[in-house]
Protein backbone atom coordinates (compact mmCIF):
# COMPACT_ATOMS: atom_id res chain seq x y z
CA UNK A 1 0.00 0.00 0.00
CA UNK A 2 1.46 3.47 -1.23
CA UNK A 3 1.37 5.98 1.82
CA UNK A 4 1.76 9.42 3.14
CA UNK A 5 2.39 10.84 6.93
CA UNK A 6 0.86 13.89 7.96
CA UNK A 7 1.84 14.82 11.21
CA UNK A 8 2.55 18.83 12.16
CA UNK A 9 5.67 17.03 15.25
CA UNK A 10 8.77 16.44 13.41
CA UNK A 11 9.87 14.36 15.57
CA UNK A 12 6.32 12.17 15.46
CA UNK A 13 7.15 12.05 11.55
CA UNK A 14 10.43 10.37 11.89
CA UNK A 15 8.87 7.81 14.43
CA UNK A 16 5.94 6.71 11.87
CA UNK A 17 8.92 6.81 9.24
CA UNK A 18 11.12 4.30 10.39
CA UNK A 19 7.82 2.19 11.39
CA UNK A 20 6.82 2.48 7.69
CA UNK A 21 10.04 1.46 6.55
CA UNK A 22 10.18 -1.97 9.07
CA UNK A 23 6.45 -2.46 7.32
CA UNK A 24 7.10 -4.28 4.00
CA UNK A 25 3.54 -4.11 2.45
CA UNK A 26 4.10 -0.03 2.68
CA UNK A 27 5.60 2.24 0.18
CA UNK A 28 6.11 5.90 1.80
CA UNK A 29 5.26 8.47 -1.05
CA UNK A 30 5.69 11.76 1.59
CA UNK A 31 5.71 13.24 4.97
CA UNK A 32 3.91 16.59 5.47
CA UNK A 33 4.06 18.92 8.42
CA UNK A 34 1.51 21.34 6.58
CA UNK A 35 -1.66 20.17 6.26
CA UNK A 36 -2.20 22.28 3.02
CA UNK A 37 0.47 20.90 1.44
CA UNK A 38 -0.43 17.48 2.38
CA UNK A 39 -4.08 18.52 0.34
CA UNK A 40 -2.41 19.84 -2.10
CA UNK A 41 -0.25 16.50 -2.67
CA UNK A 42 -3.42 14.03 -2.19
CA UNK A 43 -4.73 16.02 -5.17
CA UNK A 44 -1.90 15.20 -7.33
CA UNK A 45 -1.14 12.18 -6.36
CA UNK A 46 -3.23 8.65 -5.67
CA UNK A 47 -2.18 7.15 -2.31
CA UNK A 48 -4.11 3.76 -0.16
CA UNK A 49 -3.68 5.50 3.16
CA UNK A 50 -2.91 8.49 5.14
CA UNK A 51 -1.35 8.51 8.43
CA UNK A 52 -2.81 11.49 10.26
CA UNK A 53 -2.50 13.48 13.03
CA UNK A 54 -5.32 15.12 14.69
CA UNK A 55 -4.42 18.30 16.14
CA UNK A 56 -2.78 20.63 13.82
CA UNK A 57 -2.77 24.40 12.68
CA UNK A 58 -4.43 25.94 9.28
CA UNK A 59 -6.31 22.71 9.13
CA UNK A 60 -7.10 20.26 11.99
CA UNK A 61 -6.85 16.17 11.07
CA UNK A 62 -10.98 15.63 10.81
CA UNK A 63 -11.19 18.56 8.50
CA UNK A 64 -8.52 17.14 6.53
CA UNK A 65 -9.75 13.85 6.64
CA UNK A 66 -13.31 15.62 5.31
CA UNK A 67 -11.45 17.33 2.66
CA UNK A 68 -9.24 14.69 1.09
CA UNK A 69 -12.52 12.45 1.09
CA UNK A 70 -14.48 14.82 -1.05
CA UNK A 71 -11.65 15.63 -3.36
CA UNK A 72 -11.11 13.07 -6.26
CA UNK A 73 -7.81 12.03 -6.56
CA UNK A 74 -6.09 10.49 -9.84
CA UNK A 75 -7.48 6.58 -8.81
CA UNK A 76 -10.78 7.77 -8.28
CA UNK A 77 -11.15 6.75 -4.60
CA UNK A 78 -10.12 8.55 -1.59
CA UNK A 79 -7.30 7.18 0.58
CA UNK A 80 -7.72 5.10 3.84
CA UNK A 81 -6.92 7.07 6.94
CA UNK A 82 -5.30 5.91 10.67
CA UNK A 83 -5.69 8.74 12.99
CA UNK A 84 -2.52 9.52 15.01
CA UNK A 85 -2.72 11.76 18.00
CA UNK A 86 -2.41 11.98 22.05
CA UNK A 87 -5.45 12.78 22.61
CA UNK A 88 -7.78 10.17 23.35
CA UNK A 89 -11.16 12.17 23.05
CA UNK A 90 -11.37 12.33 19.37
CA UNK A 91 -11.48 8.36 19.41
CA UNK A 92 -15.67 8.48 18.56
CA UNK A 93 -15.07 11.13 15.67
CA UNK A 94 -12.81 9.34 13.49
CA UNK A 95 -15.73 6.95 12.98
CA UNK A 96 -17.42 9.66 11.75
CA UNK A 97 -14.82 10.35 8.73
CA UNK A 98 -14.26 5.98 8.85
CA UNK A 99 -11.08 5.69 9.78
CA UNK A 100 -9.58 2.69 9.78
CA UNK A 101 -8.02 2.94 13.28
CA UNK A 102 -7.34 5.48 15.81
CA UNK A 103 -3.61 5.32 17.37
CA UNK A 104 -2.59 6.96 20.63
CA UNK A 105 0.89 8.57 20.71
CA UNK A 106 2.93 7.18 22.01
CA UNK A 107 2.23 4.57 19.17
CA UNK A 108 3.82 0.87 19.44
CA UNK A 109 4.85 -0.71 16.18
CA UNK A 110 2.45 -3.42 17.25
CA UNK A 111 -0.46 -1.02 17.16
CA UNK A 112 0.64 0.31 14.02
CA UNK A 113 0.90 -3.05 12.36
CA UNK A 114 -2.79 -3.96 13.28
CA UNK A 115 -4.09 -0.80 11.95
CA UNK A 116 -2.07 -1.98 9.24
CA UNK A 117 -4.02 -5.12 8.43
CA UNK A 118 -7.09 -3.42 8.72
CA UNK A 119 -6.19 -1.28 6.07
CA UNK A 120 -5.11 -4.09 4.36
CA UNK A 121 -8.22 -5.89 4.90
CA UNK A 122 -10.51 -3.43 3.77
CA UNK A 123 -8.80 -2.21 0.58
CA UNK A 124 -9.27 -6.12 -0.73
CA UNK A 125 -13.00 -5.74 0.37
CA UNK A 126 -13.30 -3.23 -1.15
CA UNK A 127 -11.69 -4.45 -4.61
CA UNK A 128 -13.26 -7.27 -4.65
CA UNK A 129 -17.18 -6.57 -3.43
CA UNK A 130 -19.76 -5.53 -5.83
CA UNK A 131 -21.26 -2.62 -4.54
CA UNK A 132 -24.67 -2.77 -2.46
CA UNK A 133 -27.90 -1.47 -3.27
CA UNK A 134 -28.55 2.20 -2.97
CA UNK A 135 -30.55 1.77 0.36
CA UNK A 136 -28.03 0.20 2.57
CA UNK A 137 -24.63 1.94 3.93
CA UNK A 138 -21.66 2.06 1.78
CA UNK A 139 -19.58 -1.63 1.41
CA UNK A 140 -17.62 -2.79 4.30
CA UNK A 141 -16.29 -6.19 4.95
CA UNK A 142 -19.27 -8.76 3.92
CA UNK A 143 -19.82 -11.72 6.25
CA UNK A 144 -18.91 -15.42 5.39
CA UNK A 145 -22.39 -17.19 4.60
CA UNK A 146 -21.38 -19.99 6.88
CA UNK A 147 -21.05 -18.55 9.79
CA UNK A 148 -25.10 -19.43 10.76
CA UNK A 149 -24.63 -23.12 10.00
CA UNK A 150 -21.00 -23.31 11.95
CA UNK A 151 -22.13 -21.94 15.13
CA UNK A 152 -25.46 -21.61 15.30
CA UNK A 153 -25.97 -19.62 18.83
CA UNK A 154 -22.92 -17.25 18.27
CA UNK A 155 -20.38 -16.45 15.74
CA UNK A 156 -17.41 -14.12 15.24
CA UNK A 157 -16.79 -10.57 15.08
CA UNK A 158 -13.68 -8.34 13.81
CA UNK A 159 -13.37 -5.55 16.69
CA UNK A 160 -9.96 -3.81 17.16
CA UNK A 161 -8.07 -6.52 14.79
CA UNK A 162 -9.01 -9.35 17.17
CA UNK A 163 -12.21 -12.14 16.86
CA UNK A 164 -14.71 -12.06 19.17
CA UNK A 165 -17.28 -14.51 19.46
CA UNK A 166 -20.94 -12.68 20.41
CA UNK A 167 -23.86 -14.71 21.58
CA UNK A 168 -27.02 -14.22 19.59
CA UNK A 169 -28.89 -14.01 22.70
CA UNK A 170 -26.27 -11.21 23.97
CA UNK A 171 -27.69 -8.67 21.52
CA UNK A 172 -29.96 -6.15 21.94
CA UNK A 173 -29.87 -4.10 18.58
CA UNK A 174 -27.21 -3.34 16.08
CA UNK A 175 -26.76 0.47 14.52
CA UNK A 176 -25.12 1.53 11.41
CA UNK A 177 -23.19 4.58 10.83
CA UNK A 178 -21.93 5.05 7.34
CA UNK A 179 -19.73 1.69 6.88
CA UNK A 180 -19.50 1.01 10.69
CA UNK A 181 -21.63 -0.84 12.64
CA UNK A 182 -22.42 -1.20 16.31
CA UNK A 183 -23.11 -3.98 18.16
CA UNK A 184 -25.26 -3.40 21.62
CA UNK A 185 -25.01 -6.14 23.87
CA UNK A 186 -26.66 -7.29 27.25
CA UNK A 187 -22.87 -7.69 29.02
CA UNK A 188 -21.64 -4.58 27.94
CA UNK A 189 -22.57 -0.71 28.72
CA UNK A 190 -20.52 0.31 25.34
CA UNK A 191 -20.84 -1.01 22.10
CA UNK A 192 -18.48 -3.04 19.86
CA UNK A 193 -17.71 -1.33 16.94
CA UNK A 194 -16.69 -2.75 13.62
CA UNK A 195 -16.58 -1.95 10.15
CA UNK A 196 -19.14 -3.88 8.48
CA UNK A 197 -22.15 -2.65 6.20
CA UNK A 198 -26.17 -3.34 7.23
CA UNK A 199 -26.54 -5.75 4.83
CA UNK A 200 -24.03 -7.94 5.95
CA UNK A 201 -24.84 -8.16 9.43
CA UNK A 202 -28.98 -8.07 8.21
CA UNK A 203 -27.48 -11.24 6.42
CA UNK A 204 -25.75 -12.70 9.19
CA UNK A 205 -28.31 -12.66 11.74
CA UNK A 206 -31.21 -15.32 12.37
CA UNK A 207 -33.99 -14.19 10.42
CA UNK A 208 -36.58 -15.64 13.15
CA UNK A 209 -34.78 -13.72 15.75
CA UNK A 210 -33.75 -10.05 14.83
CA UNK A 211 -35.52 -8.04 12.26
CA UNK A 212 -34.23 -4.83 10.79
CA UNK A 213 -36.58 -2.13 11.32
CA UNK A 214 -34.78 1.28 9.85
CA UNK A 215 -31.90 1.55 7.67
CA UNK A 216 -29.80 1.97 10.78
CA UNK A 217 -30.90 -0.48 13.38
CA UNK A 218 -31.88 -3.89 13.45
CA UNK A 219 -33.12 -5.08 16.45
CA UNK A 220 -33.01 -8.60 18.61
CA UNK A 221 -36.96 -9.58 18.47
CA UNK A 222 -37.28 -10.99 22.10
CA UNK A 223 -35.55 -8.02 23.41
CA UNK A 224 -38.28 -5.74 22.71
CA UNK A 225 -39.85 -4.38 26.07
CA UNK A 226 -42.80 -2.28 24.19
CA UNK A 227 -43.74 -0.82 21.03
CA UNK A 228 -46.51 2.34 21.13
CA UNK A 229 -48.99 3.43 18.92
CA UNK A 230 -46.53 5.99 16.48
CA UNK A 231 -44.49 2.73 15.55
CA UNK A 232 -41.26 3.18 18.09
CA UNK A 233 -39.90 0.41 19.68
CA UNK A 234 -38.22 0.21 23.24
CA UNK A 235 -35.14 -1.69 23.52
CA UNK A 236 -32.68 -1.25 25.95
CA UNK A 237 -31.73 2.35 26.46
CA UNK A 238 -33.26 3.03 23.39
CA UNK A 239 -36.38 4.39 21.13
CA UNK A 240 -35.93 3.48 17.47
CA UNK A 241 -38.55 4.58 15.10
CA UNK A 242 -39.91 1.91 12.55
CA UNK A 243 -40.01 3.54 9.16
CA UNK A 244 -42.14 3.05 6.23
CA UNK A 245 -39.63 0.75 4.34
CA UNK A 246 -39.45 -1.78 6.72
CA UNK A 247 -43.42 -1.33 8.60
CA UNK A 248 -44.79 -4.30 6.15
CA UNK A 249 -42.35 -6.86 7.41
CA UNK A 250 -42.26 -5.26 11.25
CA UNK A 251 -46.52 -5.56 11.39
CA UNK A 252 -46.11 -9.30 9.87
CA UNK A 253 -44.24 -9.85 12.78
CA UNK A 254 -46.43 -8.28 15.72
CA UNK A 255 -49.58 -9.92 13.95
CA UNK A 256 -48.07 -13.24 14.34
CA UNK A 257 -46.95 -12.60 18.25
CA UNK A 258 -49.55 -10.63 19.54
CA UNK A 259 -52.96 -12.04 21.01
CA UNK A 260 -56.32 -10.71 19.76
Amino acid sequence: MTCIIVDDEPLAVKLLESFVARTPQLELKGSYTDSVEAVAALRQTSVDLVFLDIQMPDMDGMELARTISHSPQPAHRSPLIIFTTAFKEYAFDSYEVSAVDFLLKPIRYNKLLTAVEKAEQRLTTVSSSPEEEATTLPQGHEAPSAIAGDAPNSFFLRVDGELRQLQFDDILYVSGMKDYVMFYLLSQPRPLVTHLTMKAVEDMLPTDRFLRVHRSYIVALDKIRSVDRNDCIYIGQEIIHVTDAFRPAFQQFLDRRTIR
